[in-house]
């Protein structure tokens, strides 16, 4: 139950997700230093691939942002940085409540019993 395709693909996603809230804070705090470049977690693409495949192991890469600098050659963008915050947050929550689903079943189906 707990060895599922789904099971590891959430557990997967959270931690996809978890490193995405990581480089988003970093991002942030790094918005007004000189020559630094945003970083953003990739890992939905390589997920649906392994999920295809019947695993859903995958671990989250990160790469340099390819946005262009200001004239202290940063290139983060603070609203690009909040919305992108947002919809981690969200999709953190979804994931998390898909990861209980199991265990919440479990404890009803203890309860009857």
């Amino acid at each position: 139950m707990f060895d599922s395709v789904t099971s590891i693909a959430v557990s997967s996603a959270l931690d996809g997700l978890a490193e995405r809230q990581r480089t988003i804070a970093n991002n942030i705090a790094n918005v007004n230093t000189p020559d630094y470049h945003a970083k953003r977690v990739i890992f939905e693409g390589a997920l649906a691939q392994s999920v295809q495949e019947g695993d859903g192991h995958v671990s989250a890469t990160t790469e340099r942002s390819l946005e262009p600098t200001r004239l202290n050659g940063n290139n983060v963008n603070l609203d690009t940085e909040t919305l992108s915050n947002i919809d981690t947050v969200l999709r953190y929550q979804f994931a998390t409540r898909a990861a209980e689903g199991p265990f919440t079943a479990m404890r009803s189906a203890l309860r009857t019993t």
